[in-house]
């Protein structure tokens, strides 16, 4: 069976290139990846799916809503979100160039 890199990268597949990971917390693992259609780096924030499947999305999607309406210096800005085979996720621009 296919790794969670390799499922969601095929999930993402013509519209983001996942290309590592950057990191991963309690609930979620973020992603480095290309934004096809804009030409530019990403992060991507990925609910993971253990949990999705025992607790459901629903904090991670009212997170997802909460950062979208902040406007701060501080906080990243949200690009996209949504759901796609089977990964509830948020895409942000990256923190700093990597």
């Amino acid at each position: 069976m296919p790794d969670v890199f390799e499922r969601l990268g095929r999930a993402l597949e013509g519209r983001y290139r996942l290309e590592r990971e950057l990191g991963a917390g309690g609930m979620a693992t973020v992603y480095l990846a290309e934004d096809l259609k804009h030409d530019r780096k990403v992060a991507i924030k990925v609910l993971k799916p253990e949990l999705a499947a025992v607790l459901g999305a629903e904090r991670f999607v009212q997170e997802i809503k909460t950062t979208a309406a902040l406007q701060h210096p501080h906080i990243l800005p949200l690009f996209d979100s949504g759901e796609a085979g089977g990964f509830v996720q948020a895409i942000t621009t990256t923190a700093r160039a990597h």
